[in-house]
Parts: C-alpha cells; structure tokens; sequence
C-alpha cells in the first residue's frame, strides 16, 4: 500500500497495487472514488478534500531527535 498526498488540490491516493493498470473508477461520494481493476479488485482510492476527512493531513510534521552523538 502506498499513500501520496497533494497539498496543492488537497487531494490522497492510496494505492493497493504497484504499476500500471486498467481501472475503472466509481463515485462512492462527492470527495471519494475507487479505483476497481480488471478483476473488480480495489486498486486505489482518491479521496479529495482529504484535509476535511483526515485530521492527520492538517498536522504539520515534527522530527524528534533524542540521544545523538556527534561522531
């Protein structure tokens, strides 16, 4: 599984399957679409306005570094 998000549109993909393939995409909500594969497998799922869905997304990222020795 991969995430990538994109904080220009506000939008996240999370990929189930590596590589191109042919997809068929359902409208599950306004802000949600399925990727279905040739199998009706769940390939990917775009899930836009992600910020208003997904807490997470609206942190910013800290890096906490403990116990460093200079070498």
């Amino acid at each position: 599984m991969k995430l990538k998000y994109d904080s220009t549109v506000d939008a996240l993909y999370i990929s189930f399957k590596k590589g191109p393939t042919q997809v068929t995409t359902v409208r599950f909500t306004e802000d949600v679409a399925i990727d279905l594969g040739p199998k009706e497998d769940i390939v990917g799922i775009e899930i836009l306005s992600a910020s208003e869905h997904l807490d997470f997304l609206k942190k910013k990222p800290t890096v906490h570094l403990e116990n460093l020795k200079a070498v």
